[in-house]
C-alpha cells in the first residue's frame, strides 16, 4: 500500500500549476504584447477612449465554480498524473476563454475602429496618422459597417494558450 501512495505522490508532484491566457511570447506582428492588448481590452483605458470589455474577467466569473470538480474528475481519470490533468484542465480553460472572446459583443466598437477595420482588414500597418485620418473622416460623416469587438486580425483569439509548470 505505501508503494502505491508513494507512486501517486510522485505523480502529483510532477507539476504544480497551469497558466491560461496570453503567455509572454505572444505578440502581434509589430511586436506588441498580446497580453497587454488583452488587459487593455479587458479593463479598458478610459483616457484613450477604450471601454472595458471584460471577456477574461467574465470567463473566470462564469466558470471558476466548476473548475475544482472538473480537476478532481480529471486527476482520477489520469491515474493522479498531475502534469496530464493540468494540461487537460488548461486546454479546457483555454477553450472557455476563446469562447468568451467570440461571445463578447459589447460595448460596440467606435465608428473610428470600424473604419480602421475596413481600411486595414488584417490590422497590420495602422499608424497614428491613419487613426487621426479615420477620426477626421468619421467627424465628416464617413461610416463603415459595425464590426465585432475583440476581433480584428484574429491574433487575440489565436494567442490564447496554456502552460503547465
Amino acid at each position: 500500500m505505501s508503494a502505491k501512495i508513494r507512486e501517486i505522490s510522485d505523480k502529483l508532484h510532477k507539476a504544480r500549476e497551469v497558466r491560461v491566457g496570453f503567455l509572454e511570447n505572444a505578440t502581434y506582428p509589430d511586436g506588441t504584447s498580446v497580453a497587454m492588448v488583452a488587459a487593455i481590452n479587458n479593463f479598458g483605458a478610459p483616457e484613450a477612449g477604450i471601454p472595458a470589455r471584460p471577456f477574461f474577467s467574465d470567463m473566470i466569473a462564469r466558470h471558476k465554480g466548476n473548475w475544482g470538480d472538473a480537476f478532481g474528475e480529471l486527476i482520477k481519470a489520469v491515474d493522479f498524473d498531475a502534469e496530464k490533468a493540468l494540461a487537460m484542465m488548461g486546454e479546457g480553460m483555454a477553450g472557455q476563454l476563446r469562447e468568451q472572446i467570440v461571445e463578447t459583443s459589447s460595448p460596440a466598437n467606435s465608428a473610428v475602429t470600424n473604419l480602421l477595420k475596413q481600411r486595414f482588414p488584417t490590422g497590420d500597418g495602422v499608424t497614428f496618422a491613419d487613426v487621426m485620418q479615420a477620426r477626421h473622416d468619421v467627424a465628416a460623416g464617413e461610416r463603415a459597417p459595425a464590426g465585432k469587438p475583440l476581433v480584428w486580425s484574429g491574433n487575440l483569439l489565436n494567442s490564447v494558450d496554456k502552460e503547465v509548470l
